[in-house]
């Protein structure tokens, strides 16, 4: 089965299969490096836009990330704003997985989390990967 995907960020449109390979971003660092958020942001964009299923596991410092209103403002100049990147990734179906382990040290309250986001660790990623396997990047 094919769908067709229109990227908000461009005029192309392409065709997707619904069996495009599973991308999975993992994140552990938070705003004490906006750059390197935006990176991530902008990779995992990227696959969810293209009719990738998407992952970003948040850990560390970037599960706060997963907390509405912390990931705004903008990175450097000519970067697009945190809040764009997260409603992008939303809207293309990216979802997060975050650290139970790490939000839990940071005293951070389950029932207050960004949309499409839950505490789920390493084996609900891994049984969300299954044996198809997935494309993985780093920050």
């Amino acid at each position: 089965m094919a769908t067709t995907v229109t990227t908000p960020a461009s005029s192309t449109t392409r065709t997707a299969s619904s069996t495009a390979g599973k991308a999975v971003v993992s994140l552990s660092t938070g705003l004490e490096d906006p750059e390197r958020v935006t990176v991530a942001y902008l990779v995992a964009l990227g696959a969810a836009e293209q009719g990738h299923p998407t992952l970003m596991f948040l850990t560390k410092e970037a599960v706060r990330l997963a907390v509405p209103g912390v990931a705004v403002g903008t990175s450097c100049e000519g970067c697009p704003p945190l809040a764009d990147l997260l409603r992008r990734y939303e809207a293309a179906g990216g979802r997060y997985p975050v650290c139970p382990l790490c939000f839990h040290a940071k005293a951070l309250d389950p029932d207050h989390l960004v949309a499409r986001s839950d505490i789920g660790g390493t084996i609900a990623m891994c049984q969300w990967i299954g044996d198809e396997g997935a494309t993985t990047f780093s920050y």
